[in-house]
């Protein structure tokens, strides 16, 4: 049995200096093998190119390009789409997520915040892994951060910013059905940015403090709404670059 993080192309694009970190950690652990991608021979073409005009792009083209899931193998991931195609497409394997893995790592090197009051946001993508939800508040409290529920949560979330306003790219429908067709009635519709915006908005009214979201697109949605949105990836930093040293 073997166990892999998937680095994710997206995120990577996005935040290179913060996924380099994580698979610094990864590597330092020495029991997780990194890849690419949850898709065998899938290129995120406009990802990919992002990537590779960053620092992160030599430990991105030397990274193998997706596992040979075995049953019993573990792939953890910190995109949900790359959870949820795991999970679909390769039976009995275990798709956790990033989170629970660091929530179970007794030496890993927490950040204080002090205290810090936000609300937690949880995405309507991982609505039903009652684990990693729980392990997202566990490693807030063991941050020091006192947080409050969004309005909606838990398996009751309905939110993952807007991008369930918008068309989703054809390989999550294709890869994993069961969340992104079957469990998608009414979402994915197209609306227009302004639209996407005024939603976006109307929703963050209920933040009048920072808020802590595990979703890169909850976070762009948190962001376009005008609040104080911050992924936990990012308030992790420290704790991945200090770990397993």
């Amino acid at each position: 049995m073997k166990s892999y993080y998937i680095a994710s192309c997206l995120f990577t694009a996005r935040y290179p200096e913060v996924s380099m970190a994580i698979q610094g950690y990864i590597e330092r652990r020495k029991d997780i093998e990194i890849v690419r991608c949850c898709i065998p021979n899938f290129r995120a073409k406009s990802s990919e190119d992002k990537i590779m005009k960053t620092g992160a792009r030599s430990s991105w083209l030397d990274l193998p390009f997706c596992a040979e899931y075995q049953p019993g193998d573990t792939a953890y991931s910190l995109c949900h789409n790359c959870t949820n195609i795991v999970d679909e497409q390769n039976e009995g394997v275990h798709a956790l997520s990033l989170w629970e893995l660091v929530d179970a790592d007794e030496s890993f090197v927490f950040p204080d915040y002090s205290g810090l009051k936000v609300f937690v946001q949880d995405c309507w993508r991982t609505r039903e892994r009652a684990g990693e939800q729980a392990a997202v508040r566990s490693i807030l409290k063991k941050m020091n951060i006192e947080f409050t529920e969004a309005r909606e949560h838990h398996e009751n979330t309905d939110f993952c910013g807007s991008t369930l306003y918008r068309e989703q790219r054809i390989q999550n429908a294709q890869y994993a059905p069961k969340h992104y067709v079957e469990q998608a009635a009414g979402k994915f519709l197209p609306h227009t940015e302004e639209e996407q915006l005024a939603l976006m908005k109307d929703y963050c009214v209920q933040f009048d403090h920072p808020v802590v979201c595990y979703c890169h697109y909850c976070l762009e949605g948190l962001l376009q709404g005008g609040a104080d949105g911050r992924h936990i990836a990012h308030m992790l930093k420290e704790g991945f670059e200090q770990s397993r040293r």
